[in-house]
């Protein structure tokens, strides 16, 4: 009887794991409901915007450790997950890629040299572009937020809900509004700490 149920029960098991990203070709991991592009930043801000959303580059290496944090324990999570899939489109980048790039300012480069323009080092770094395109800018100049490394999930959410809400335009600073959302968090009984 045991030898019957085994199957059923890991089966089951399995549909409550959460869904892991797969590794592709390129070593990075892959969520299926990135966008892809012909990573035209400027195109890609417009597609972006006529879908209601933000575009959001986000850059990889292989064998990132922080990268696969990032897939397995962020983006896996439903409420992180189900906010960027409706707020963003991503788009995603591989730090040391040959893939062609158009910066805003019309050049065209790899993305490892966009990286290196661009001054980001670190993996994974996410770019928040503008709701619109700016003209002559570089992405590095026209980025509303920058988040260079892996965080806690509450910082990784409320980094994508305070662009989301605009707050690179009000008064309060990134890290006001996350010391705000955890102590609201708190008060609710969400978490202990961060």
């Amino acid at each position: 009887m045991l030898k019957k149920l085994l199957p059923a029960f890991a089966f089951v098991v399995l549909l409550l794991l959460p869904a892991q990203a797969e590794i592709g070709e390129d070593g990075l991991h892959k969520e299926d409901w990135f966008a892809l592009t012909f990573r035209d930043v400027g195109e890609d801000i417009a597609a972006a915007a006529e879908q209601g959303k933000r575009l959001a580059i986000v850059f990889e290496q292989r064998g990132c450790i922080y990268c696969a944090k990032m897939h397995e324990e962020l983006l896996s999570d439903p409420e992180v997950r189900d906010f960027i899939k409706v707020h963003f489109m991503v788009v995603q980048y591989n730090m040391f890629g040959d893939e062609e790039v158009t910066d805003l300012d019309g050049e065209v480069l790899t993305e490892k040299t966009a990286a290196r323009k661009w001054g980001f080092v670190f993996t994974p770094t996410i770019a928040f572009l503008p709701e619109a395109a700016p003209e002559g800018k570089t992405v590095s100049e026209a980025a509303v937020a920058v988040m260079p490394g892996a965080f806690g999930k509450w910082t990784f959410l409320n980094m994508f809900r305070w662009v989301s809400e605009k707050g690179y335009e009000g008064e309060e600073h990134f890290q006001k509004y996350h010391a705000r959302i955890i102590q609201d968090l708190r008060a609710q009984g969400r978490l202990d700490a961060e």
